[in-house]
């Protein structure tokens, strides 16, 4: 049973209350437990009483001594006390059927899953919400949500979503915004789809429910689209449009909002061939998950990492292996390094074979692609690599290699930089 204790912290209040393994949660403070959402809310509270069942079906309850916000402790056979929620659309940009054959089993998942959105940041379509779990949002007042929105014309969105559900629950975001829920959205633009006046209707529904910010991104498109729908990438010209047109109604949301609510992401001015918006224009980088100001924080924090620098630094030559639209902006602060510190190194685009020409981006080049464009180079000794190339929390890589075996391959050592400005500073001169 997913509510089954399977373990308990040491010293945590659960197990000076006498909890035991293999008990199941019941309840708490009397409002029943079906998942990691009720266990975390009313979890929450000062000294609560838990109301357990012994594996001989026996039933107790104990009253946990603990101050407010302190973790009870106890941990279940999974992480959300159930299985997570799998995706019931059929999108047509989705990446996930767009995925090249031979990942591993998880990168094939979709999930949809509202507490995953809560816990994990993850975005959510909100199509597979049962009326239960709206309103526990709404009674809990569980924020933030994080909704991929993109586009609020019920026929046009459920089309996107190949599902009849995509229109109906465009009702969900009007209730959470009544309800003062704050949500996050993100508009992947499908040229020909929810651009020009679909999109300007759709920030304008979203301005109008209450949502608190947006990202606006192209659609991503792998060489893996045999059977699926024809779309085609966003171009210099539309994605400048776009800017323009997300930009305008930015300012307008700020004068009559007070924030401006809709951004544009990093991609989006790459491929408009524009300069990036200076700092001011993220504020605090509420959408940075989504690429909207990464760079710009990481170019922000770089500088301000060299400025503290007053002198020359021994540190061996280094290369710097990205994805080919990141390879400009790392190579104008490697040769700001270089000339502050004496410190030389060189950036390497990693063109990605694995999934096509079109994937710039270095969070999805796979460690072949890595070996196949550095074997036999001269790399200087060292390699730094940013950490989204790898698996959350890990040294993996999507193709399953990990850090050791590109290591091995190209005989140096490979250093894994954050995505932070400072630490990419520290991993130049050698100080990680």
């Amino acid at each position: 049973m997913g509510n089954t204790i399977t373990s308990i912290d040491h010293r945590s209040p659960a197990e000076r209350a006498g909890i035991r393994t293999g008990d199941r949660l019941l309840a708490i403070n009397a409002h029943p437990v079906e998942d990691v959402l009720d266990y975390r809310f009313f979890g929450y509270d000062r000294d609560p009483v838990l109301e357990l069942e012994a594996p001989d079906g026996s039933r107790r309850q104990v009253r946990v001594k603990k101050p407010e916000a302190e973790e009870l402790g106890l941990n279940f056979e999974t992480y959300l006390m159930d299985e997570p929620r799998p995706c019931s659309n059929h999108c047509l940009f989705c990446f996930v059927d767009q995925m090249a054959p031979g990942c591993r089993d998880t990168l094939y998942f979709k999930d949809d899953d509202a507490r995953l959105s809560f816990l994990m940041g993850n975005y959510i379509t909100l199509t597979n919400l049962s009326p239960r779990e709206v309103q526990r949002i709404i009674d809990l007042r569980i924020s933030p949500i994080n909704v991929s929105v993109h586009a609020t014309d019920p026929r046009l969105r459920a089309a996107l979503l190949g599902n009849r559900a995509g229109g109906e629950s465009l009702g969900h975001m009007k209730r959470f915004g009544e309800a003062g829920i704050i949500m996050n959205g993100q508009i992947v633009v499908c040229p020909g789809y929810n651009d020009g006046a679909q999109l300007q209707r759709t920030m304008e529904d979203m301005a109008e429910w209450g949502f608190a910010s947006c990202s606006v991104v192209p659609v991503g498109l792998t060489k893996y689209r045999e059977g699926l729908s024809k779309l085609r990438p966003v171009d210099r010209a539309l994605a400048r449009q776009i800017i323009g047109q997300v930009n305008a109604f930015g300012e307008t949301c700020r004068t009559r909002y007070g924030s401006r609510m809709f951004f544009c992401s990093d991609e989006l001015y790459i491929r408009a061939e524009l300069p990036l918006p200076e700092e001011d224009y993220y504020g605090d980088y509420v959408q940075i998950e989504n690429g909207v100001g990464m760079l710009r924080s990481l170019i922000t924090e770089f500088e301000a990492g060299l400025r503290l620098e007053d002198g020359p630094v021994e540190a061996s030559p280094f290369t710097i292996a990205t994805g080919v639209s990141a390879k400009p902006f790392l190579q104008e602060l490697a040769d700001r390094a270089r000339e502050k510190t004496g410190v030389t190194g060189q950036v390497i685009a990693i063109v990605n074979d694995f999934f096509g020409h079109t994937i710039d981006v270095a969070g999805l080049i796979t460690g072949r692609d890595l070996v196949a464009r550095l074997k036999g180079r001269d790399l200087g000794g060292r390699l730094l690599i940013p950490v989204n190339m790898l698996r959350h929390g890990g040294d993996v890589f999507l193709d399953d290699l990990h850090v050791s075996d590109v290591e091995r391959a190209l005989g140096v050592p490979v250093t894994v930089v954050e995505q932070d400005g400072f630490d990419l500073l520290d991993a130049i001169l050698d100080r990680k």
